[in-house]
């Protein structure tokens, strides 16, 4: 990588820190959600124990992916539910609403490990850009700087010792004219 890309680096990092901060600011959001959702079936706790667990089934997740900043994105699509029939005339009243708070807490449960997820991957990827923008910044571009400094010195040295040839040619031309001259 050449020094002109360190812009472009610091960039990405500030785009990943602010992502990462977006991810984290979601998953509160989403702890706040499940809290909530689990509040509401805790309501209804003595009720549970008579519920029907095979009921409901999360058939399948689809899910995509997005590239933030060029990482990799897991991304939430749909979370698909099987539900098997039941009596609505056999079964408690509730079982329809108890069916959906289920749902609900499920998919708020599933978008929460999908935005930890995403959260681990934009903090590796922006702990690793911070890490080549300090090996810039510290190691690459002050290297770069003392090696310039080095060839600007041994430039300078050059010039200098050219022109003391240049003067010494000169002095000896010099001589060598008096001499012919006085013979």
């Amino acid at each position: 990588m050449r020094v002109y890309a360190l812009p472009i680096i610091k960039n990405k990092e500030s785009a990943l820190r602010m992502e990462v901060k977006k991810a984290k600011d979601e998953i509160i959001r989403l702890e706040q959600e499940v809290e909530q959702r689990i509040t509401a079936y805790d309501q209804m706790l003595a009720l549970w124990g008579e519920f029907d667990t095979t009921l409901l089934r999360v058939e399948d997740v689809k899910m995509n992916v997005k590239k933030i900043a060029g990482v990799r994105i897991p991304v939430l699509e749909e979370v698909i539910f099987t539900t098997r029939p039941f009596s609505l005339f056999n079964a408690p009243k509730w079982y329809a609403d108890g069916l959906t708070q289920l749902k609900e807490l499920a998919q708020v449960s599933i978008e929460h490990e999908f935005s930890a997820q995403k959260v681990q991957l934009l903090e590796f990827a922006r702990k690793k850009t911070t890490q080549k923008v300090n090996l810039f910044e510290k190691v690459q571009i002050p290297g770069y700087e003392d090696a310039i400094l080095k060839i600007k010195r041994f430039m300078e040295d050059e010039e200098n010792l050219s022109k003391s040839l240049q003067k010494i040619i000169k002095a000896k031309r010099e001589a060598e004219a008096l001499k012919e001259a006085g013979n």
